[in-house]
């Protein structure tokens, strides 16, 4: 037992620089998330000023909530602190797995935005290229469908008419002055998503040899 002890007391630095080290790497990471957030806003104003209300409106409150969970984190953070001070490790490892999780949640909600600034300025300068992209996808689902057969089977023909008519329904919503690209994107997203299930379907009942 007193070996055990011994063992354990010797770790005692090494947990504690970890801990510090860890600290120090979330503190930088905050700090950094808060200047990304405050650079939030500009990108919002020029998707407002562009696109239509739909194009943005799930990310007005970015901004607010950002700023809101990194606070959360810093004081996960100090309490971490406190626990690595008293030495208290489990607790400390807890609170700075908190704390990660919460600037993790605020990376993603900050980067949509310039994600979707980007994603929305492709779509609009060139359209054309993801309506092929999602031909495509189905046209080659459509060709596995009949690999082998004279007529495709209806399990498979029927989703893939499906994703033609849903397509053509996206594309013909690309108009007036203002359309609503992102509705655009992500139902060619959803589209090729579903075809992607159909063609795993085909490959999976092919390999069972149905």
């Amino acid at each position: 037992e007193a070996a055990a002890i011994a063992a354990e007391a010797g770790r005692l630095p090494e947990r504690a620089a970890e801990i510090d080290h860890r600290l120090v790497s979330l503190r930088t990471r905050a700090q950094a998330l808060t200047t990304r957030a405050g650079q939030v806003e500009p990108v919002l104003s020029e998707l407002r000023r562009r696109f239509t209300a739909a194009c943005w409106q799930d990310l007005q409150e970015v901004p607010g909530q950002a700023a809101d969970t990194v606070r959360q984190a810093e004081l996960k953070l100090k309490d971490a602190r406190a626990a690595r001070d008293a030495q208290r490790w489990p607790d400390a490892t807890a609170l700075l797995a908190t704390a990660r999780a919460l600037l993790n949640t605020t990376d993603e909600a900050v980067s949509a935005a310039g994600d979707r600034l980007a994603r929305l300025n492709a779509v609009q300068k060139d359209p054309q290229g993801e309506i092929e992209k999602t031909r495509f996808a189905i046209r080659d689902a459509q060709r596995l469908a009949m690999t082998g057969r004279t007529t495709p089977d209806p399990r498979h023909a029927r989703p893939l008419d499906e994703a033609v008519a849903r397509l053509e329904r996206a594309v013909e919503g690309l108009t007036g002055r203002h359309p609503d690209y992102w509705h655009f994107l992500t139902e060619t997203e959803a589209v090729r998503s579903a075809v992607a299930r159909v063609v795993a379907r085909i490959r999976e009942e092919r390999g069972a040899g149905h």
